[in-house]
């Protein structure tokens, strides 16, 4: 009997709701027309400075000039690295990182032989486009700093495969263990 009026309770509830519409009828703005809100009694406002449509013209050929390598690239690509791709790819590119630990597919290393053969402009069309599982990361990622990743991928790639008699006599004594 007590589920029976709780049941029905829950009935006359949901037709009450049903019954209240008030959220269609909301004043609004009519997008052309005055606007008593902003200061200039516009409801169209302009947007705020700064702002960057995602289809610009400049963001867009930013995709296409490749940056001069240097360490502040290199810098900032580990930063923007750390931050966007170690979750999966982890700190060296093995794709071992947090996230598939947690039962996610595992990305590809960054040292696979197609990856190491692969341009850079292959990674920065990743991170645009997104690949497999991996979603797009344009609206995450300036067009600037997935060219600063792709260019931190290849160090990354480098100082994995690098011969240790290319090192001076100082680094190899530190990569031996003894004193530098």
């Amino acid at each position: 009997m007590r589920y029976l009026l709780l049941l029905a309770l829950c009935a006359v509830l949901i037709i009450l709701l049903v019954g209240c519409d008030e959220m269609t009828h909301q004043p609004r703005y009519q997008a052309a027309g005055p606007g008593r809100l902003f200061p200039d009694g516009k409801a169209m406002q302009a947007p705020p400075a700064g702002a960057v449509a995602q289809d610009d013209p400049a963001r867009a050929a930013a995709l296409d000039r490749r940056p001069a390598m240097s360490a502040a690239l290199l810098a900032r690509g580990r930063q923007r690295y750390d931050i966007y791709c170690s979750p999966c790819h982890d700190v060296a590119g093995t794709g071992h990182g947090a996230v598939p630990a947690r039962g996610f597919p595992a990305p590809p290393s960054l040292h696979e032989p197609r990856l190491v053969q692969a341009p850079s402009r292959y990674f920065v069309e990743v991170i645009t486009s997104g690949h497999g599982v991996m979603y797009s990361y344009a609206d995450r990622v300036a067009p600037a700093d997935r060219w600063a990743i792709a260019a931190y991928i290849r160090a990354l790639q480098l100082h994995r495969d690098a011969p240790a008699d290319a090192l001076d006599a100082t680094d190899r004594a530190k990569l031996d263990g003894g004193p530098p």
